[in-house]
């Protein structure tokens, strides 16, 4: 009965700096929302409405490094604890979730004039997403819950089950960017069957690699190396195009990693 009693302590513990950091998650995340509803209600000029849903990308990124930060930290320390899961679901639900289906459907698919259909139908797409996303987030809380046996034997896995919902958000919000930069409203016809892709990813058994075990002691092969140097390079040079190609490229990595996989053997199936 103790032990269970210090078990349950332990896991209701909130440890503060882990913490703050998902508390700056959710807060830019909320700063995110509020922007976009200023660039589509508030805005006297499309370029002011344009620099507010710039603003508001940039405030999910900051939600993105914050999360982050706040799982490093905490391992670091050996600070986890399963409050700290809970409240990290919470926040990227709301940083990674719900600001980007609103901006898309602000942004994107309620002002598409010439279009009404999407005007009318524009929401099921947002919430669509939404939806995918808060799945995704509470069977990942589920399949890794400690209390699980089968969750004990597969918590070493360096994949994730399904496309993380950071990075989901990832994809939405660097298209926006190259949108926003370049004027290319003409192509939001892409958003709607984009979105309903990115949802069926995050609820699919397709595996996508995990970067949490990477630190500065990492060992690995040159050729990775030439690639991690050849995609900081990329972003140094274009930018907004760089985000999106990146964030593209991880999205495909895993659909066409799992195809040929699925095609050639069955695998070692990840279970986060």
């Amino acid at each position: 009965m103790k032990s269970e009693n210090l078990d349950l302590s332990t896991a209701v513990k909130i440890y503060l700096l882990p913490s703050l950091f998902t508390a700056s998650n959710l807060f830019f995340g909320f700063l995110a929302i509020i922007r976009c509803m200023q660039a589509r209600y508030c805005s006297a000029s499309e370029a002011v409405s344009t620099a507010r849903y710039t603003q508001a990308v940039w405030f999910i990124f900051l939600s993105g490094i914050c999360d982050t930060l706040d799982g490093r930290v905490a391992r670091m320390g050996g600070k986890e604890s399963l409050f700290g899961k809970e409240f990290d679901s919470i926040a990227d639900a709301v940083s990674f979730g719900v600001a980007p289906a609103l901006m898309v459907f602000l942004m994107i698919l309620s002002p598409t004039e010439q279009l009404p259909f999407f005007r009318q139908v524009g929401w099921i797409f947002g919430f669509l997403y939404l939806l995918c996303a808060a799945v995704r987030l509470a069977r990942f809380n589920v399949i890794t819950h400690p209390l699980l046996p089968k969750a004990r034997q597969e918590k070493n896995s360096h994949d994730f089950l399904g496309l993380p919902v950071p990075a989901a958000a990832g994809v939405i919000i660097s298209l926006v960017l190259v949108v926003n930069e370049y004027d290319l409203k003409k192509w939001a016809l892409l958003f709607p069957p984009l979105m309903a892709l990115i949802a069926w990813l995050m609820v699919s058994n397709i595996c996508y690699p995990s970067f949490k075990k990477i630190d500065w002691d990492t060992e690995t092969r040159w050729k990775t190396f030439l690639a991690i140097a050849s995609g900081l390079a990329l972003i140094a040079l274009l930018h907004e195009i760089s985000l999106a190609v990146i964030f593209l490229g991880y999205v495909f990595f895993g659909m066409f990693r799992h195809f040929i996989e699925k095609r050639t053997t069955t695998g070692e199936k990840c279970q986060r």
